[in-house]
């Protein structure tokens, strides 16, 4: 039995690595939250995570106010630590004690410079082309692969790639998943921040119209579809390294927020409870201006694993819940 210790249980993601986990008699569940552990003091982390002694440590927990950190210093500092520098700490328990760190990344740490992204060639493309049919029906998939080299565009993004490198620099045994544009049941406590969904559907109850952003086209992934994925990959032993798990499908704000109203409005096609009437207007992000600049184009592409359904059908199973 591998004893997996996860911390951050309490958060949208971790709530739904414990049920997965614990349905599995092979795996002894350890589940820790803000009360349990504090990750940005190293000594501490050593000792209690060297007492406790898993096989597993996910890291789940993380600072995601993407405005807040981009002018205050100190919340940029408090960001550095959770996302930044406790990755590290973890990393090198983990390593001192010969366990497997799972840890999570984001789109963010891509700038999402899209013509950049349109000039992907075929897989051992030589630019040969008299010689080569690698071309022939080629049609590429857009987006940011595994090994595409990040460039963030905000603190926020800044923050997760230093801690990507912190967990790169001390172990080896890690796997680093990145993913994009959270969503599922809230996270447990009071400050817990919703997801875009969430805060969607309470406006379509009070407003008559909402103005949403039709730019920043990403993926959506799906909190228990990301927690079974991670069981997958640590039960199926696959090779350590960056991965990126997302639904499938990439749409930008205003496209999510139009099929969620055509969901939930659908008789018997949801527990939302009656038609949606509230109308949705496409606008540019200039009409929302906030102090951390966002990619434009931040899909990421899996490269390395079965694929995972496609965000809509998972978006219809919340709806249900």
């Amino acid at each position: 039995m591998k004893k997996i210790l996860i911390i951050g249980s309490q958060g949208m993601l971790g709530q739904e690595l414990v049920k997965a986990f614990k349905k599995d008699k092979n795996y002894k569940t350890i589940a820790w939250d803000r009360k349990d552990i504090d990750i940005t003091k190293e000594k501490e982390v050593m000792k209690k995570i060297g007492f406790t002694k898993p096989d597993v440590i996910i890291n789940a927990a993380a600072y995601n106010a993407v405005d807040k950190c981009e002018n205050d210093k100190k919340e940029y500092a408090l960001a550095k630590d959770v996302n930044g520098l406790a990755p590290g700490y973890l990393a090198k328990v983990a390593k001192k004690n010969k366990a497997v760190l799972v840890h999570y990344s984001t789109d963010y740490v891509f700038d999402g410079d899209f013509e950049k992204l349109i000039s992907k060639e075929p897989q051992g493309c030589t630019h040969s082309c008299a010689t080569c049919s690698l071309h022939e029906n080629f049609q590429p998939e857009i987006g940011y692969r595994e090994d595409d080299k990040p460039n963030p565009v905000n603190n926020y993004g800044k923050s997760k790639l230093l801690g990507e490198k912190e967990v790169v620099k001390n172990i080896k045994n890690y796997y680093l998943i990145r993913i994009s544009k959270l969503f599922g049941a809230p996270a447990l406590g009071e400050s817990a921040k919703k997801s875009f969904f969430d805060i969607m559907l309470g406006l379509g109850k009070d407003k008559k119209e909402v103005r949403v952003v039709d730019e920043e086209t990403s993926c959506f992934t799906y909190a228990p579809d990301l927690a079974k994925k991670t069981k997958e990959i640590l039960d199926s032993q696959k090779p350590f390294g960056i991965y990126h798990v997302t639904n499938g499908g990439s749409c930008t704000w205003y496209e999510a927020a139009v099929e969620l109203y055509k969901q939930a409005s659908a008789k018997g096609g949801s527990a939302y409870g009656g038609k949606i009437k509230t109308k949705i207007i496409p606008v540019p992000g200039a009409e929302f201006p906030r102090p951390a600049k966002r990619p434009f184009y931040s899909v990421l592409v899996n490269t390395k694993l079965n694929p995972m359904r496609d965000w809509k059908e998972a978006l219809k199973e919340y709806l249900k819940k």
